[in-house]
């Protein structure tokens, strides 16, 4: 009986482990989208080694957030959506539909970037490519262990995508020296720049993807704090490290004087460093970061408008139906529209400030929903100065809106 009960215990204790390390991964792959690789060559093209610094503060600043986000959640042992209804009614169903909407817009982008991948790793038609991939993505939620396929699947493809840039990193061989020193003496600093890469590492569904997923393996409440800050810090490490990898691997070719192709600046750098096996590990990366991102949008998209007592069947069949709506729209239209990208994209600059505002306000003032816990006030105080930052982030997004009507 000893021997049977000490089984289970371990069982669940790997079990829960797994599915932290999914959840860490979840969130980092969901942050490593076809919109991610894009951004992080143009930034490199345009400042070069000094692009190193702007890469440093988002760093501090996916910290402050993520290692908020995390605390709040996991301690509660509740979503965004169902704390903010419990701070002010209604806020957390508003949030919903913004995180909603927006990861709906943003999974066509994602599903066309997957056969934007699969069209560089094997020549396939982006249209067929994109297909593949979305009933690949689809038959992860439909397996009877959807929980443990998610978990491997996005871990298995981020250590792919983190193995393969690192190989072009070292073929290309940037200027570590000068990358180093730009790091904490930069020769040009731009803030558009660094708000943008925050926007994009944090912004959207992404800031709740790990953290709802930690959720579902049990990792939560007071006395797995440390299970869970240590899950939400490598989470963010993981991404930041794929970011100055890929940095480093097209800065090497930057720096050798090799003009890049203006209409695929990343595509364009890989097979300048590695040749033809360079695009074709291109095509791979982009279309691991792409697949994953769309299992990340959709498992965070549809917890927010389901219910922790949801079942996890009924849950993962709405989940299919999301992929599959996304799915169906990238064929009819080959891309997401421009003018719904950019609603959508204001909708991202919405949810940060206010969602991070809810999870801020009941790690203050909310210690009911912490079942007691004495929240770290170094800890929200870090988490106030990045809100404020949010604040600005958002407003920079919302006059995206203007564009509509021009």
């Amino acid at each position: 009986m000893e021997t049977t009960e000490t089984h289970l215990t371990i069982k669940a204790k790997t079990g829960r482990r797994s599915a932290l390390l999914g959840a860490m991964f979840l969130m980092a792959t969901s942050a490593i989208g076809p919109g991610f690789i894009t951004q992080t060559a143009a930034f490199t093209v345009q400042l070069g080694a000094a692009f190193a610094f702007a890469i440093l503060v988002s760093i501090l600043v996916d910290i402050a957030v993520q290692t908020n986000v995390w605390r709040v959640i996991g301690v509660s042992g509740m979503r965004a959506q169902e704390l903010g209804n419990h701070v002010l009614p209604g806020v957390g169903w508003f949030l919903a539909g913004l995180v909603f909407l927006g990861g709906l817009v943003f999974n066509v982008g994602n599903i066309a970037g997957t056969g934007l991948g699969t069209n560089a790793m094997m020549g396939l038609d982006p249209k067929i490519g994109g297909a593949i991939s979305a009933v690949i993505a689809i038959l992860i939620f439909l397996s009877k262990k959807a929980g443990l396929a998610l978990d491997k699947i996005v871990v298995l493809l981020g250590a792919v995508m983190i193995l393969m840039t690192l190989y072009v990193a070292i073929v290309s061989a940037p200027p570590l020296g000068e990358a180093l020193k730009n790091t904490v003496l930069p020769e040009e600093v731009d803030f558009l720049v660094i708000t943008t890469l925050i926007g994009g590492t944090i912004g959207g569904y992404i800031t709740y993807a790990g953290a709802h997923r930690m959720l579902d393996s049990g990792a939560t409440g007071v006395r797995h704090v440390k299970e869970i800050t240590h899950s939400s810090i490598l989470g963010i490490m993981v991404t930041c490290l794929m970011r100055i990898l890929l940095f480093l691997a097209i800065l090497g070719v930057v720096a050798g004087g090799v003009t890049l192709a203006q209409n695929n600046l990343a595509a364009s750098a890989f097979e300048a460093a590695a040749g033809e096996i360079g695009l074709r590990m291109f095509g791979v990366i982009l279309w691991a970061a792409s697949i994953t991102s769309v299992i990340g949008a959709a498992f965070t998209s549809v917890s927010f408008v389901t219910k922790s007592t949801t079942p996890e069947r009924k849950r993962n069949l709405i989940t299919v139906a999301f992929i599959a709506v996304c799915a169906v729209a990238y064929l009819l239209i080959g891309q997401a529209p421009q003018q719904l990208l950019i609603f959508a994209g204001a909708f991202n600059g919405l949810i940060l400030p206010v969602g991070f505002a809810v999870l801020l306000w009941v790690a203050w003032r909310r210690r009911d929903l912490m079942h007691g816990y004495e929240y770290p006030k170094s800890l929200l105080i870090i988490g106030a100065l990045a809100w404020l930052l949010t604040l600005f982030l958002g407003w920079n997004s919302l006059t995206g809106l203007a564009k509509l009507w021009v």
